[in-house]
Parts: C-alpha cells; sequence; structure tokens
C-alpha cells in the first residue's frame, strides 16, 4: 500500500512539473508573437528563483535567457542583457559540468560569445573563433542540433564576406535548422524558436534583396499567427516598400 502511495505522489510530482514547462513555453510564445517582453522577464526570473530545478527545466530557462538577452542587445539595454548573460552562463556552466546535452550546451556557449561581442565588439578577434568553435562543435556532436546550425547561420551571415562570411551559406544553415525543426510539428506549436527561425530567414533573404523569398517566409509566418504584430505591421510592410 505504501509503495502504491509513493509511486502515485511520484507520477504526480512529475505530472506537475511536465504541466509547468508546458505552461512556461506557451506563456513565452504569448510573449513572443504579442511583444510582451516585461511578462517574458518576469517569467525567466520565477524559474532563476526555483532553487531546485530540473536539468531540463534549467536548459529550458537557457533558451528563455538566451532570447531576452538577445532582445535587450537589440533594444539598447545593454546594462540589462550584460546582468542576464552572467545568469545564463552560471547556468551553462553547471549543465556543461554534468555533461548534460552537450550539444545544444555548445549551441547556446557560441550564441553567448555571440553577445559577449555585441557587448564589446573589440573581443571580436578573440571570441569570434571560439564562437565558431562551439557551433561547429554542437553539430558534430549531433548532425541534429538545428540550434548549432542556427548559430553557424548568424556567424556566417554576420560575418563580413572580407573575413569569410557568406550570406548564401547562413541560408543553408537556416533551411538546414527548419528542416530539422519541421520534423517533429508536434513540437513546434507554441515554439517561439521556430517563428524567430523563419523571421530570422525572412530577414535574412531580405538582406540579400530577394524579396519575394522574404515574402514567402513572412507570409508562413501570418498564417500562423496572423495577427503577429511585428511581422504585419512591420516587417512585411517595409518589405513591401521595398518591392
Amino acid at each position: 500500500m505504501e509503495r502504491t502511495i509513493g509511486l502515485i505522489i511520484s507520477l504526480l510530482l512529475i505530472f506537475n512539473i511536465s504541466q509547468a514547462q508546458t505552461t512556461y513555453k506557451e506563456k513565452i510564445y504569448d510573449c513572443f508573437v504579442n511583444d510582451k517582453m516585461n511578462e517574458w522577464k518576469k517569467i525567466i526570473d520565477k524559474i532563476e528563483k526555483i532553487e531546485k530545478k530540473s536539468n531540463s527545466l534549467r536548459l529550458e530557462l537557457i533558451n528563455y535567457q538566451y532570447g531576452y538577452i538577445g532582445w535587450c542587445l537589440g533594444n539598447n539595454k545593454e546594462d540589462i542583457a550584460e546582468d542576464y548573460l552572467d545568469l545564463a552562463l552560471k547556468n551553462i556552466e553547471k549543465l556543461e559540468d554534468l555533461n548534460y546535452k552537450l550539444p545544444m550546451i555548445n549551441a547556446y556557449k557560441s550564441a553567448f560569445w555571440g553577445f559577449k561581442i555585441g557587448l564589446a565588439f573589440y573581443k571580436a578577434p578573440f571570441l569570434g573563433p571560439e564562437s565558431i568553435k562551439f557551433a561547429e562543435k554542437s553539430v558534430e556532436l549531433d548532425p541534429q542540433n538545428y540550434f548549432g546550425y542556427i548559430q553557424l547561420g548568424n556567424i556566417e551571415y554576420y560575418m563580413p564576406a572580407t573575413f569569410g562570411g557568406s550570406k548564401t551559406l547562413a541560408i543553408e544553415y537556416y533551411l538546414k535548422a527548419q528542416k530539422i525543426l519541421e520534423e517533429d510539428t508536434e513540437a513546434i506549436k507554441n515554439d517561439w524558436n521556430y517563428l524567430s527561425l523563419l523571421i530570422t530567414i525572412g530577414q535574412a533573404y531580405t538582406g540579400m534583396e530577394n524579396y519575394s523569398m522574404a515574402k514567402k517566409y513572412y507570409e508562413k509566418v501570418l498564417k500562423i499567427e496572423p495577427d503577429f504584430d511585428w511581422v504585419k505591421n512591420e516587417l512585411l510592410t517595409e518589405l513591401n516598400k521595398k518591392n
């Protein structure tokens, strides 16, 4: 009888943890689509305060910190970005010490080293090669690691051509990541990473002046989220002016 009760309690705890993580995912997705970054910040602050986080929850937190730091850097909030980058790096260190999902850990390290460059561009000659190394390691450890291909794409897209960057190769990496993500149709539901990737591809095509492909990707996003204001009234509107 005691074993039965203990099993039920354990199952309930597992179920509750799973439900909580699902809730975080859906809330972050809503924040992304509706530009509620103050709410995004509250969510990651709440998860950060949980003392005994599972490894999977900590990795999920790192993903949300990654998104928030990127937003801060794009909105001239460097001081806040630096604070959250420090927190994210501590979480990375804890999971790396446990050898937990090293392909993803390396991909995040690649992204975070890129953020470090964004905070202090003079460090690019030193941190840039490290960022590349981590991204390459991530897909070497797991050739199906979509997040690693996104980082490789970012590196190629933003690296000046004089230093070997290639926007064409960047698109290839982004499309590889998209293909991997879309193999699991359930996982990409309410996933901000998927929508973000589609937008990134649209922006990359815009930067290459391939406006028809850019429009295709923005419309793909709006098919999923018709009221996504940023895409509908900013990105697509600007694209139509250029086109």
